[in-house]
């Protein structure tokens, strides 16, 4: 699975945002996540990638996120 997919899938499953409303251009603004929501996200990322995210900083757009992850 893609990494996007992944994420639209956590998305869909822990806030309820629709799959087809992320696209890669998405702000996490645009989408209504904030802080905590942000959280949630990296939790559920981690445990279902086996990564470990880190204190990443400047990430804006799901683009961001995507490269983030997957340069890891």
């Amino acid at each position: 699975m893609a990494t996007i997919d992944t994420i639209r899938s956590i998305l869909e499953e822990n806030l309820d945002i629709a799959p087809e409303s992320v696209t890669e251009e998405s702000t996490f603004d645009s989408l209504g996540i904030d802080s905590l929501d942000m959280v949630e996200l990296i939790c559920e990322l981690e445990d279902q990638l086996g990564i470990d995210f880190g204190e990443p900083e400047g990430l804006e757009t799901m683009t961001d996120l995507v490269e983030y992850i997957d340069n890891l």
